[in-house]
């Protein structure tokens, strides 16, 4: 039987949640982005990464031939990330209480999204993790890289709390409060179902925003990537290149596509560059072998401890 996350955060917490559905669709949406990490010699972080050196980069990403699942979950995703619910999303995240537990019991919470007996799936959510971690170590990369390597997933525990479903935790990011690009998975057609699709300010090119306002007055579509930058901005010591690299690695049309750089400040423009040195670890890297949590846990457990002064956070 497929493992089930409980929703205690509501009123209806007696509903539950299929978590290996949202691990089959979030492997559906990074299937085309699976890259194998291999051993490299020792980088800095703006060096090129190593273990994808090889890969036929024309071959990720190809959304157009994607499953029908993932096609459907963006309509859907499209239509509901408005501005009224992403600021109701923020509003709750600020004013309700929220769970409290170290980041390594995050963790080992968030395995429990995926099923380990499904033939279909071969890693747990942790193997994952410190795959991503261990191929940003073996390439040389800063020890508070190494830790968003280990963390850049750990904002999929909002499908545990204040998910309304998939839609809202996994996907590709862009702003909400001004038109939606043309740039953005599947265009700006599927957002014609969106209330603010055609607003009279939130239509607009710039909406709500100016040109060079800087990113961080951006509301950007809630999901696991916006969820755990505003859990660990105000709980870390982690440098702003790491804060960018948790917030935007899903925000393709960004950094990828060339999206939305009229918002942008200076500040952000060393953001991009180092979003860009963590993207090739974030397409879902994979390896030969399947590292041990047991034999890696002193190491990372040394890593967070580094980054975070009170071990036990709020999620």
């Amino acid at each position: 039987m497929s493992p089930i996350a409980i929703d205690g955060s509501s009123p209806a917490s007696n509903k539950t949640k299929d978590g290996q559905a949202l691990e089959e669709l979030s492997d559906a949406i990074n299937e085309v982005n699976v890259f194998k990490a291999d051993m490299a010699k020792e980088k800095g972080l703006y060096d090129d990464s190593e273990f994808d050196k090889d890969k036929d980069k024309t071959k990720f990403r190809q959304y157009e031939t994607a499953c029908d699942r993932v096609k459907n979950f963006y309509k859907e995703q499209h239509t509901k990330q408005t501005v009224a619910y992403n600021l109701k999303a923020r509003n709750n995240f600020y004013s309700k209480t929220r769970a409290e537990m170290t980041v390594w019991e995050a963790i080992e919470k968030l395995n429990t999204l995926i099923d380990e007996s499904d033939p279909d799936t071969s890693l747990s959510q942790i193997e994952h993790l410190l795959q991503s971690a261990e191929a940003i170590r073996r390439d040389g990369k800063p020890r508070w890289m190494q830790l968003i390597g280990l963390i850049h997933d750990l904002g999929k525990l909002l499908y545990f709390f204040d998910a309304q479903g998939q839609w809202d935790v996994v996907g590709d990011t862009f702003p909400v409060g001004c038109a939606f690009d043309g740039r953005i998975i599947y265009g700006s057609e599927s957002f014609k179902d969106n209330e603010d699709y055609g607003h009279e300010i939130y239509g607009t090119k710039f909406g709500i925003y100016s040109p060079g306002c800087g990113l961080d007055n951006v509301m950007l579509s809630w999901g696991h990537d916006e969820y755990l930058y505003h859990v660990v901005k105000d709980q870390s010591t982690l440098p702003a290149e790491a804060l960018a690299m948790i917030r935007y690695h899903s925000f393709y049309p960004w950094h990828s596509a060339g999206a939305y750089h009229e918002l942008m400040n200076d500040h952000d423009k060393g953001m991009l560059k180092a979003v860009k040195a963590f993207n090739p670890y974030d397409l879902y890297s994979k390896s030969d072998g399947i590292p041990s949590a047991e034999e890696l846990k002193p190491y990372y457990l040394e890593l967070i401890d580094e980054f975070f002064p009170n071990k036990v956070v709020k999620w």
